[in-house]
């Protein structure tokens, strides 16, 4: 899963071109970030095992799982950016691991509900769904992820055609979108906000500067 860049602005150094790019393209950095992103689940699961959750583990789990998975989809959507204004053009070989981990950790996160909540009885799961409309926008989310990450590996960006999977993986701003709704709609219930306020202001940043680049950038076009 990733998102289709930008046109590379003017002047943008190739990669390599500066020390940080050539960390970024060192061969152990793909394995070293790999780790990194399982930190995480890794802690979570040594805090389950170890008894170290809290009073209710399941919800923590729950919460968690949700919050890792909302917290790179934004890290996922940050790399265009950080690419284009730092020049970091190494980052592009990162954003397809990043948006996978983004979608294991919301099978995570629908794992622990099944589980948790449901206990697995899947008739009960199919039920709930369209009853709770946090549920449903989540669900529908990872229905969304699961294509985007289904259609991230090369195979599939030569069989559907690079300006057709570019559309396609746009479609991970809708599930950053509906990923905030569900978050929203949870803390609702609790009338707490002030995290859901702080995921809306990261997201809005980065999506104005998609926007903001991509008028420059016609901008720019026009004038030549």
């Amino acid at each position: 899963m990733a998102l289709a860049s930008p046109v590379r602005a003017p002047g943008s150094r190739p990669a390599g071109g500066n020390a940080v790019n050539r960390l970024l393209l060192h061969p152990a950095a793909k394995p070293l970030l790999f780790v990194v992103c399982l930190l995480p689940f890794a802690w979570l699961l040594y805090g389950a095992v170890a008894d170290q959750l809290g009073a209710n583990p399941a919800e923590h789990l729950l919460r968690a799982t949700g919050d890792w998975a909302l917290r790179f989809l934004c890290i996922v959507l940050a790399v265009t950016p950080l690419r284009v204004m730092a020049h970091l053009t190494a980052l592009a070989r990162w954003r397809r691991m990043l948006g996978l981990f983004a979608y294991f950790y919301v099978v995570v996160h629908l794992l622990c509900y099944a589980w948790f909540d449901m206990g697995f009885d899947l008739p009960a799961i199919v039920a709930d769904i369209p009853k709770r409309p946090f549920i449903l926008v989540g669900f529908a989310a990872f229905v969304l992820l699961t294509l985007l990450a289904a259609t991230s590996f090369n195979r599939a960006i030569k069989a559907l055609g690079g300006k057709r999977w570019q559309r396609l993986h746009q479609l991970v701003y809708v599930c950053i979108g509906l990923g905030l709704l569900h978050f929203f709609w949870i803390r609702a219930g609790k009338n707490d906000f002030g995290e859901v306020g702080i995921y809306a202001v990261v997201i809005a940043l980065l999506l104005g500067w998609r926007v903001w680049h991509a008028l420059a950038a016609r901008r720019r076009s026009a004038t030549r």
